[in-house]
């Protein structure tokens, strides 16, 4: 666990130097030092399923922290504010500043529809609380939100910020429903204990991980 930690921890610090243009993207080669020695070491645990505690190692990494690594990239383009750190580009958050506020929209309309007009179940055998209506809900907040702020998020126009909305609704729907599926997989209700009563720590980013690398691909088609 703690080797997956690091390892995810150091993918996003390269992500981050290379975004910012202080490091050349050959430099992300440097992971194989990380990830390598981990299988080296089960040679040496003397564990009946050497496979099972590999993923464990491996699967948060791709799971958790390669989507993560795709924030820096999303943050340091060509144009926005102005940066503190000696790169070669600028600094621009309104896709990321964006996209949370998007999630936040979403998650908050997918509830108070849900709550208020929800019948047909979504996906009952993983999430029996998930409705269609409440995913309705959501896209309309989200998409309402998108329209109207897109102006303050920029980089995109307010057509693109919609399909953002659109985007982040349904693929950050995946998400929670695949992180409901981990956890009824291993029979907990709660991914950590960090934040009891919610889920855990990982229910706070779950959508993000699904959503954003798809939301970074859009910008990366749109934007030129």
């Amino acid at each position: 666990m703690i080797f997956g930690m690091f390892t995810s921890l150091s993918a996003y610090c390269l992500s981050t130097l290379i975004a910012s243009g202080l490091l050349e993207v050959k430099y992300i080669a440097f992971l194989a030092l990380f990830l390598l020695p981990a299988m080296i070491l089960e040679l040496y645990c003397n564990k009946e399923k050497p496979f099972d505690s590999l993923a464990h190692t491996f699967f948060p990494v791709l799971y958790a922290g390669l989507p993560l690594c795709l924030f820096p990239f999303a943050a340091f383009s060509h144009t926005g504010l102005s940066t503190l750190l000696p790169c070669n580009g600028v600094f621009s958050p309104g896709v990321v500043i964006g996209f949370f506020t998007l999630i936040w929209a979403n998650d908050t309309g997918a509830y108070l529809a849900g709550i208020t007009f929800g019948r047909h179940k979504l996906f009952e055998r993983i999430s029996p609380k998930k409705t269609w209506e409440g995913f309705i809900g959501g896209i309309i907040l989200a998409a309402v939100s998108g329209w109207l702020l897109s102006g303050w998020f920029g980089v995109v126009n307010d057509m693109q910020w919609v399909a953002i909305a659109l985007i982040v609704s349904v693929f950050g729907t995946y998400g929670d429903l695949v992180e409901s599926m981990l956890k009824r997989s291993v029979g907990v209700k709660d991914s950590g204990g960090i934040l009891p009563g919610h889920g855990g720590f990982l229910d706070r980013f779950d959508s993000a991980l699904f959503a954003f690398p798809a939301v970074y691909l859009f910008t990366l088609l749109v934007v030129h």
